[in-house]
C-alpha cells in the first residue's frame, strides 16, 4: 500500500449520544451497497453515538462484538480497505436514557424504525446488507422522515 495523505471530515454533533439511525453508503470497486443501523444497545442502558458506533462497526479484532458491518461486508467478498463510507447519521431521535428499563421501549421502537427504513430503501432498489427485526410497527410520521432525508442524500451521490 503506498503512502498517503487522507481526509476525514465531520460535524461534531454526529459525536452527541443518544437514539439515531443511520445508513452507512459504501462503495466497492464493483458495486454499491448500503447498512442500516442504529444506536442504543440491546443489552445496555447505553446509546452511544453514530460516529462511535460507526468504529466498532469496522473493529477487525478476533474478539469484537459490535463489527456487524464488516462480517456482512467479508460475507459479500468485500475488503472494506478498497471502500469508500459514507455514514447518514439521523437523529438524535430520543436521548439517552438511565435505566434499561427507560432504555428497552425506545430501542424496540428504534428497532422498528431501522427496520422500516432497511425495507424503504431495499424498495427503493438499492442493496442493503444484513438482516433486520422488530416485534413492533415503526411510527410512520418519523419513518416518512426518516426515509426522505435518507433517499435524499443518497441521490445526491449516485
Amino acid at each position: 500500500m503506498k503512502a498517503g495523505s487522507l481526509v476525514l471530515s465531520f460535524d461534531g454533533r454526529i459525536l452527541n449520544r443518544g437514539f439515531w439511525l443511520y445508513t452507512i453508503d459504501i462503495v466497492a470497486p464493483d458495486r454499491r451497497v448500503l447498512y442500516v443501523g442504529r444506536t442504543g444497545d440491546s443489552s445496555s442502558p447505553h446509546a452511544s453515538s453514530p460516529f462511535s458506533r460507526v468504529t466498532q462497526h469496522l473493529d477487525h479484532r478476533t474478539n469484537a462484538k459490535g463489527n456487524a458491518l464488516l462480517r456482512n461486508l467479508r460475507a459479500e467478498g468485500i475488503d472494506p480497505s478498497c471502500c469508500t463510507f459514507r455514514l447518514i447519521a439521523h437523529g438524535p431521535l430520543h436521548p439517552e436514557v438511565e435505566s434499561f428499563d427507560d432504555h428497552k421501549p425506545v430501542r424496540d421502537r428504534m428497532a422498528a424504525l431501522e427496520k422500516g427504513l432497511a425495507a424503504a430503501l431495499r424498495e427503493s432498489g438499492f442493496v442493503v446488507l444484513g438482516k433486520h427485526s422488530a416485534r413492533l410497527e415503526p411510527d410512520r410520521e418519523t419513518l416518512n422522515d426518516v426515509v426522505r432525508s435518507v433517499l435524499e442524500q443518497l441521490v445526491r451521490t449516485a
